[in-house]
């Protein structure tokens, strides 16, 4: 593979650099990060700053995100909250108490604000019935009415090995207009090593109906570092990919945490890429991607130039939040759903990691929230510069200074110091009114918004054991 200096839409690939600086950090779809969430934040702050929100008049659209846990089969590489089961019964009683917390939403917020995002993640939101969606669907519209289909974006993620076409037809039906398939990896020896066994036929298929019921995006998810991936196997499941034409492709680093999610022990260490590897793999994903007229998002997310993400990039309208990259504001979000994580006004929430704790808090009235964090107002402007820089690859120092009352170059002094370094190595370059990311530092730009982290700056040791690598 190359190894220096080869750029394609907008990001330059220098492999030396990238194995220099490579290191765990955070994500930042929040700031602070969900691990700074504590106990001390809990449904009664939730609804102080729910009230706040309506006291200052806030109608302003909504977000609301529904968590569903469960899976037919585990996937070894997989780390989120999910519940493996198949005694369907448990999705009857748990959409009983995700109406019931629905309902509690809706009287805290009084049911006036429409929602403009809907998004269902999982586990797999698929594993509950045409009936069940459906009546969730409704529910959630007569609680919070959904907005015009044109302007919404209802998106769900789907298990292609669980799904028809005529389960796509039904998806659309009820109101969802964005679709995303798991697909991790077409290979044969990399499937089963990772125990997620699925036909490019059968992804093609649903890809196709998608289309014919007008979904407004197909977005393929794909993960680079699996056990068996080498260059050429991926290569191929990249041409797969290539020949469907999905709208939005997100290339994701596996992170191999045995220590964190226990079904990553069932994958042999020894058959992981090497870090060499892995860059390779992801060089490929670059290229391929570039060469097929796909731009550059930001972190891990491609779009064909036609895709909303693209166009709210060009024009600056780039948002950042719990569920990646999006085109909407920073609207308050709803969180529904075991684990699922929230905002509202200057603060988040996440409600209970376990069914009986989630089960037993709206069986006592409450709502199941059990951690938090109401920012501060350097929190608040901390958020703001980072999330500038993931979304636009550039920052106004000016902009921030009319935002908050602080002078730039005084308030971040020892960032500007730290960031001097990676203007030497080619990331940023800095000048009295602008810090921009280059091509090079693209693909480092969790790096460069760890600089401006607070939580991580008083962190002396590697946060290795909380943390995804960089790239």
């Amino acid at each position: 593979m190359h190894e220096v200096g080869h750029a394609f839409a907008g990001v330059e690939f220098d492999a030396p650099l990238i194995r220099r600086l490579d290191r765990s950090g955070p994500r930042y779809t929040s700031y602070p990060t969900a691990d700074r969430f504590h106990a001390g934040f809990g449904a009664e702050h939730y609804a102080l700053a729910v009230e706040q929100r309506k006291l200052l008049g806030n109608r302003r659209p909504l977000s609301l995100y529904v968590h569903v846990p469960f899976c037919e089969s585990v996937c070894y590489y997989c780390a989120c909250n999910k519940i493996v089961t198949r005694h369907r019964e448990q999705a009857d009683e748990y959409l009983g108490y995700l109406l019931r917390e629905l309902d509690m939403q809706r009287q805290m917020f009084g049911g006036q604000q429409r929602i403009e995002q809907l998004h269902f993640g999982g586990g797999t939101p698929t594993y509950l019935s045409h009936d069940q969606l459906e009546q969730l669907m409704g529910a959630i519209d007569a609680a919070f009415p959904l907005a015009d289909d044109q302007i919404g974006e209802f998106s769900i993620e789907v298990d292609p090995r669980t799904v028809t076409p005529e389960r796509i037809a039904h998806l659309r039906q009820i109101g969802f207009n964005r679709i995303s398939l798991g697909v991790q990896d077409f290979d044969p020896v990399v499937q089963k090593a990772v125990h997620r066994e699925q036909s490019f036929e059968q992804t093609q298929e649903l890809v196709q109906a998608a289309r014919e019921q007008n979904f407004r995006s197909v977005s393929v998810d794909l993960i680079y570092g699996l056990p068996h991936q080498n260059v050429m196997s991926f290569n191929r499941t990249l041409q797969q990919v290539l020949d469907i034409s999905p709208d939005r492709i997100a290339i994701y680093n596996y992170a191999h945490l045995p220590h964190v999610f226990k079904p990553q022990r069932r994958i042999n260490q020894d058959d992981l890429p090497s870090p060499e590897q892995k860059l390779d793999l992801l060089h490929v994903c670059i290229l391929r991607l570039a060469e097929a007229g796909y731009v550059y998002i930001g972190m891990d997310h491609f779009a064909k130039p036609t895709d909303g993400l693209a166009i709210a990039q060009r024009h600056g309208r780039l948002h950042r939040n719990f569920q990646g990259y999006s085109t909407h504001a920073d609207a308050d979000l709803i969180a529904l759903g075991v684990s699922a994580i929230g905002a509202v006004g200057p603060t988040y929430h996440q409600n209970a990691k376990t069914l009986p704790e989630y089960y037993g808090a709206l069986d006592a009235g409450r709502l199941p929230i059990v951690r938090g964090i109401a920012l501060t107002h350097d929190d608040l402007l901390r958020r703001t510069v980072i999330h500038t820089l993931l979304c636009h690859a550039e920052l106004n120092k000016r902009s921030i200074e009319t935002a908050y009352p602080i002078h730039f170059d005084e308030t971040f002094a020892p960032e500007l110091r730290e960031l001097e370094g990676m203007a030497s190595d080619g990331l940023v370059t800095i000048d009295s009114e602008w810090i921009t990311v280059t091509p090079k530092g693209r693909l480092l730009v969790r790096n460069i918004a760890m600089v401006f982290d607070k939580f991580l700056r008083a962190t002396v040791a590697e946060p290795v054991k909380r943390y995804s690598r960089t790239i």
